[in-house]
């Protein structure tokens, strides 16, 4: 199957997907439309014959891992930092900055290291390294899955800008930390050496590189933009910042992810406030609304689609099981600890600790790195695992955050 007509089935399906979620299942587009994939794949899987093998060409087509990793998730990232408020994150910079780092390294560990242990209980092999890698790409909280449900969900004001900036950054450390362990375990089993040196340069070049790469880039459209008074001039300079930015930052060994959140930041609020006419401000919000609207619903088309690849063995349904609860554990510990540190400094209401738990949805990014894991059996556990935790995380905790959030405020 071609790229085009890839394409073409993926946009019909999501649309038919979206149309009978509208019609018939009431639910948020983006958890409607994975829902309705999900079902698809299973019934091609019953089905079998040409039909799966069909479903297994598109996917060949359009890897998740390299249409989500390599293009579509700078416009998702930068569309979401777009409408969030700077002087809000500012308020709240410590917190973010402790739980997208701290958090991330805490919940890294202690999932890795109890993914381990209940993979030897259950006598499946799991070298400890990759228990570290599934620990890397399942801690950070995915921003595509929580951005777009936090606005419906009825989370307080604070909470919000809380969860959905930890959200955004949290996510490129988890994909930084997730490349440097990967980078440990090299490509026979775990015995390439690293140096501590080299370890913390790498993570310095990704994460530090990143948000420069974007705080320049950013500053660059806001100038061109300052000096331009035509809104489709203005959303081009937006897609050039995007797609050449991001592909800029791959060159140079830079975090994308972090630097599309940075400049989308800048470009919302400063570019908005200070380089933008009303009639620009309103274009630019519905096109970069409507491309969030329309990539979400794609991307969680395909990750209802992705059951189609895993190959589940005796014991992985077990573990999978077993690593949903783990991951709430795990990110209960690592949210907790650092709010109950930042408490002597700060007030924080007496749910946070709480909602931010099960508001920590995870969805396409975790996916899509297991996914670019070398192929093996260390690589379908992991999917595997990543696929359990992601759907009960999108289809469970995302379906029930507001109703959560309502007890939990009125308690």
């Amino acid at each position: 199957m071609g790229l085009f007509d890839a394409m073409g089935v993926l946009f019909t399906l999501t649309a038919l997907f979206a149309y009978l979620n509208y019609q018939y299942l009431k639910l948020p587009t983006p958890i409607g439309v994975m829902l309705a994939g999900l079902i698809f794949s299973l019934a091609l899987v019953f089905i079998g014959g040409p039909a799966e093998e069909w479903a297994r060409g598109l996917l060949a087509a359009m890897p998740l891992e390299r249409v989500l990793m390599q293009g579509m998730l700078a416009f998702l990232l930068f569309a979401g930092a777009l409408h969030v408020n700077l002087s809000d994150l500012r308020k709240r910079w410590p917190s973010i900055l402790t739980l997208a780092t701290l958090g991330v390294l805490l919940s890294t560990l202690i999932v890795g290291s109890g993914v381990y242990y209940l993979a030897g209980w259950l006598g499946i092999e799991l070298p400890y390294i990759y228990a570290l890698l599934f620990g890397a790409l399942i801690s950070p909280t995915d921003p595509i899955a929580v951005l777009g449900l936090l606005k419906k969900a009825g989370v307080p004001k604070d909470l919000e800008v809380l969860i959905s900036g930890e959200s955004l950054f949290n996510d490129g450390v988890g994909v930084v930390v997730f490349a440097v362990i990967l980078s440990l375990a090299g490509e026979h089993g775990g015995h390439t050496e690293a140096s501590l040196a080299g370890v913390s340069l790498f993570f310095a070049q990704e994460a530090l590189g990143g948000l420069a790469l974007g705080f320049v880039l950013g500053l660059v459209a806001f100038y061109l933009l300052r000096r331009t008074d035509d809104y489709s001039v203005e959303v081009l300079i937006t897609l050039a910042l995007v797609t050449g930015g991001y592909a800029l930052a791959a060159h140079l060994h830079t975090s994308g992810p972090l630097a599309m959140v940075v400049a989308g930041l800048l470009i919302g609020n400063h570019g908005r406030a200070l380089a933008m006419s009303e009639r620009t401000r309103e274009h630019l919000d519905t096109f970069w609304e409507m491309t969030d609207e329309i990539l979400n619903a794609l991307l969680f088309v395909l990750i209802g689609l992705e059951i189609l690849l895993i190959h589940y063995t005796p014991g992985y349904l077990e573990l999978a099981a077993l690593a949903v609860p783990l991951v709430l554990t795990a990110r209960f510990v690592s949210v907790g600890l650092p709010i109950a540190a930042l408490r002597l400094v700060r007030h924080f209401a007496e749910y946070t600790i709480r909602l931010m738990t099960w508001g920590g949805l995870r969805g396409g990014i975790s996916v899509a790195l297991a996914l670019s894991l070398p192929a093996g059996p260390e690589r379908d556990l992991i999917l595997a695992l990543t696929y359990g935790v992601v759907v009960f995380s999108v289809l469970v905790q995302g379906l029930t955050i507001g109703k959560v959030a309502r007890i939990a405020t009125r308690g």
